[in-house]
């Protein structure tokens, strides 16, 4: 299916560095709740991933990640989550987190 270049410049992708990590054991998949600082303008905000088969949360923190932060907040187990993590998915649920290749400014928009 495609969509108009209207429906992609509604997806708001931002650069966000990774915070705090912390273990969600309420979560039915293995997870981490993240809280990711997307600058001045959108502040901190929280998602739960599902990357604990490639990383470890010490190998997260201060970590510059993509998501988009224009999605509802959704409620997962006993957390809610306000943006989603972009990653590249393989077998298995493996997945690879998408970030810039060079630190860049928290907050900037991907597009």
């Amino acid at each position: 299916m495609q969509i108009s270049w209207n429906d992609f410049e509604k997806v708001e992708m931002r650069i966000g560095t990774i915070v705090e990590v912390l273990e969600f054991p309420e979560a039915r998949q293995p997870a981490y709740k993240l809280s990711i600082d997307f600058g001045q303008e959108l502040g901190i905000k929280r998602s739960s991933a599902q990357i604990t088969k490639r990383y470890k949360a010490s190998e997260l923190m201060g970590k510059q990640i993509v998501a988009v932060v224009n999605f509802p907040k959704k409620q997962i187990a006993t957390f809610m989550s306000e943006c989603l993590v972009l990653g590249a998915v393989g077998d298995n649920n493996d997945i690879v987190l998408l970030h810039p290749g060079l630190k860049v400014e928290n907050g900037l928009r991907v597009g």
